[in-house]
């Protein structure tokens, strides 16, 4: 077979033609609906969704839901539980939901094993990780990485925008119609129509009734949830 650089122009740009034909043909056909079989592995899934070809790693659909007209990208991870073979035996209905009309970024991942709720209306940028659980190091003479993980309920609420990068970290409560900026990393009590950014993320601008966007003049860091425990 030649070398791309040895077939004429001619030759190189039908060859293409037909790569990129192909490609997109796959990519339709391999985009995951409520009606295909893998479809229906999940807790549910809505009318109008679709997951991106080629999906991410995907396991524990059946305690995953998803609403109406909302797109996963492609390379976005969905799971639930450490592993695949982790049953979640005592979880009671769905540990991943994420609502009507979201658009999660090409290669974010949501990795759950106790609950991340996903409002309606919410979008990210590309490679977003939103995660209810974390790591331990209690125990100095064991691996962290085989200590068990201390995990906390994640809520974004409907309207947010999460931009390229974010991370957002167990016990995590992002209130409605916020921004979180590119690279930040979120913990904590995000209060309702706030812009927030950094790492870790602060209040730097909140909608004020009469006076519109108002800028912080001292960047409000935001509030661990009641009872967190640095992990």
């Amino acid at each position: 077979m030649p070398a791309p650089s040895q077939l004429s122009p001619r030759a190189r740009r039908l060859a293409a033609g037909l790569i990129h034909k192909t490609w997109e043909w796959v990519g339709r056909v391999g985009t995951i609906g409520p009606d295909d079989a893998l479809g229906r592995r999940f807790g549910a899934m809505g009318w109008g969704s679709a997951i991106a070809f080629p999906p991410g790693v995907v396991f524990g659909e059946r305690w995953i839901r998803i609403g109406a007209d909302t797109l996963i990208g492609p390379h976005v991870g969905l799971s639930v539980g450490l592993d695949a073979g982790d049953d979640m035996a005592g979880a009671d209905g769905a540990v991943v939901m994420i609502g009507d009309r979201c658009t999660i970024g090409r290669g974010s991942a949501v990795v759950a094993r106790c609950r991340v709720e996903i409002g309606d209306d919410v979008s990210t940028g590309p490679n977003v990780y939103i995660t209810d659980h974390n790591h331990t190091y209690a125990d100095p003479a064991i691996p962290i990485g085989r200590q068990w993980p201390a995990e906390d309920p994640v809520r974004i609420g409907s309207g947010s925008w999460l931009g390229a990068g974010v991370i957002v970290l167990p016990g995590a409560d992002i209130g409605c119609h916020v921004t979180v900026g590119a690279g930040s990393v979120v913990r904590g009590i995000v209060p309702d129509h706030s812009v927030v950014a950094g790492s870790p993320a602060r209040v730097v601008r909140r909608f004020v009734d009469g006076q519109g966007w108002v800028p912080a003049l001292r960047p409000q860091v935001v509030r661990p949830p009641v009872g967190w425990v640095a992990t």
